[in-house]
Formats: structure tokens, C-alpha cells, sequence
């Protein structure tokens, strides 16, 4: 472990550097490698068609903001058991969202794994997870609110081979990680949008943890937060790579599993505010087309809506990230007021 562990912050301020400095000066190579073997993203036919000159730009830059950030917990933090089950959830997730990057890039279509196959993965992640989390880490599966109350979901709470399986907070965990995941994964959808957005939301969730005594998955959220800040020297407009599934996915698994693990998992949904509306566009764009043949936005997600409103993508990301912090800084303050 690097740095002096008798000043915390200046730990979990070198591992976003390091993390930072790291995915800044790996990603070039990873570039002219993918560059050099013609692997590109595949845009969608039916998106916004100013996006249709992306074509073939490289992508799975999610693959080194994970090496990265795995290197920069290994130099920084100590191989606690939350730390391990955080990152080993992340990069699992990561290797799910992998997949289906290079199914898409194979076939010449951007589309990858089913949706059902994408749901089975998460849902065998979350399982895991959950189930290590009450039973080694000793997370409870109350579920607490803002104004001082909670739900606990371990009533339904079973004996399979010694481990207990509070089955309603498994099956909330499950519904936390897909929906972040698969929200982030809605956001990524303009250069440096998932990128900003998970780099404020991750920031503030290290505070989170820092504020927990969780050094260690302070440092795990500040080193995913630094390969954020690295990736993004490379994927501001015009983008030179994607994060692709590869990393949009990893990030909001590794944001649901923070959540859990420090015990936020209802703040962390104020926090993820923006994610959590890109999602409810979609929900709400693919109801109201089949319940009535007419849309409610001009395209979903919801940033799309705005390009073709006609603000410039650069404007829309920007306008995004503002929204971001506010969202997490109104999960942080409801965060605090529940100490």
C-alpha cells in the first residue's frame, strides 16, 4: 500500500490521480491496438443521423478504465473483504458488458447480448454479491429512507448451506444493479456523457464512503472516479474511443454495489438522479408508443430529445453534467441529514 495511511484524504486523493494518470497514458495505446485490428463501434441505424459519422471509431475503452482502476486498488488500498466483493462485482460485470461489445463488433451491428441474456448475467452478479455481502461483510438488509425510518427486508430470510438469503433485499439488490447498470448504459449515448456523469457521481460517492470509514472503498470510488477523469481526455467531442458496455455497465454496478455497502442504497437513487431519468425515458417512450402509436419524446433516451431539439451535442452533455451534480450533491445532503 502506497502513502501514509495516518493521512486518509491525501490516500484517496493520490488514487484518483494515479487512476487518472494512468487510463490518460494506457488509452492511446489501447487506441492505435484497436485502430490497428479495424474493431469500431457500430452505430444505431434508427439514432440521431449526425451520429452516423461515429462509425468505426474504437471502442471498449471500459477496459482500461477497469485495469486501471484495479491497479490503482491494488497500489492504495488494503484487500478488505467490501473491497474485494466491490471490485470483483465491477470487473464481472465489466466481462459481461465485454461480451457483448465484442458480439456486436463481430456481427457489424450494434447490437450485442439479448436483453434477457444481459438480465441473467446481472442477476447472477447481484445474487453473489448480495449474498457475500449479509453474510461475510455483515450488511443488513434494512433498507433505510430519508426522515428516519426504514424497511427491513430480511423477513422473508432463509437457511441454504449456513448462508442466510434475506430473499426480498436479494431481490432488491438485483433490481438496484441491473437498473444502475442498465441506466448508465442508456446515458452513454454522446461523447463524454457517462463518463462526466459517473466521474460526479462516483466522486460523491468516495465522500460517501469516506464519511462511512470505509477507506477502502473510498479509494475504490475515488480510483474508478480517476480513470472517469482519464477516459474523458480521450472521449471529449469529437470522441477517439468509446467506453463501450465494457465500461458503462462496470460503472453503474460499481455505484449499486457502493450504495449497498455503504448502506445509501435509497440517497444513492437522488445521487444517480440523471441516470435514473435517462431510464425512465425510455420506459416512457416505448409504453406510450405501444399504449397509444404516439411518442412522448422526439427520441429516446433523453438526451437524444434535446439534439433534436437542436442543442449541440457538446451543450447537451455539458447542460447533463450540471444536472448531475445537482442530483448528487441533493443525495449527498439527504445522505448527511440521515447520519
Amino acid at each position: 500500500m502506497i502513502g501514509n495511511p495516518a493521512y486518509p484524504t491525501y490516500q484517496v486523493f493520490l488514487a484518483v490521480f494515479a487512476a487518472a494518470l494512468l487510463t490518460a497514458l494506457i488509452m492511446p495505446l489501447f487506441i492505435k491496438l484497436l485502430r490497428r485490428e479495424g474493431v469500431g463501434q457500430q452505430v444505431r441505424a434508427d439514432g440521431p443521423e449526425r451520429h452516423l459519422v461515429k462509425q468505426g471509431t474504437p471502442t471498449m475503452g471500459g477496459v482500461v478504465m477497469l485495469l486501471c482502476t484495479t491497479i490503482t486498488c491494488a497500489l492504495f488500498a488494503h484487500w478488505s473483504v467490501d473491497l474485494i466483493i466491490a471490485l470483483g462485482a465491477t470487473l464481472v460485470t465489466g466481462a459481461l458488458g465485454l461480451l457483448d461489445d465484442i458480439e456486436s463488433v463481430a456481427h457489424g451491428r450494434s447490437l450485442g447480448l439479448t436483453p434477457s441474456q444481459k438480465m441473467i448475467g446481472l442477476g447472477l452478479i447481484s445474487v453473489v454479491f448480495c449474498l457475500v455481502a449479509v453474510n461475510v461483510v455483515g450488511i443488513s438488509p434494512v433498507v433505510s429512507f430519508p426522515g428516519g425510518f426504514g424497511i427491513d427486508l430480511g423477513v422473508l430470510t432463509t437457511t441454504i448451506a449456513g448462508w442466510q438469503v434475506p430473499w426480498l433485499y436479494v431481490f432488491f439488490v438485483f433490481l438496484l444493479m441491473a437498473g444502475l447498470s442498465n441506466s448508465v448504459n442508456l446515458t452513454d449515448g454522446l461523447d463524454g456523457l457517462a463518463g462526466g456523469t459517473s466521474l460526479v457521481v462516483l466522486g460523491v460517492m468516495s465522500m460517501v464512503a469516506f464519511s462511512f470509514n470505509e477507506l477502502n472503498l473510498a479509494i475504490f470510488a475515488g480510483a474508478i472516479a480517476g480513470s472517469c477523469i482519464g477516459f474523458l481526455w480521450h472521449n471529449c467531442y469529437p470522441a477517439s474511443i468509446f467506453m463501450g458496455d465494457a465500461g458503462s455497465l462496470a460503472l453503474g454496478a460499481a455505484f449499486a454495489a457502493l450504495a449497498v455497502l455503504t448502506k445509501t442504497e435509497i440517497t444513492s437513487l437522488v445521487m444517480g438522479g440523471l441516470f435514473i431519468a435517462e431510464a425512465l425515458s425510455v420506459i416512457a417512450q416505448v409504453t406510450s408508443f405501444k399504449l397509444t402509436g404516439k411518442r412522448v419524446l422526439l427520441m429516446a433516451p433523453l438526451h437524444h430529445h434535446f439534439e433534436q431539439l437542436g442543442w449541440s451535442e457538446t451543450k447537451v452533455v455539458i447542460r447533463f453534467w450540471i444536472i448531475s451534480g445537482a442530483f448528487a450533491a441533493l443525495g449527498f445532503a439527504l445522505y448527511y441529514q440521515m447520519r
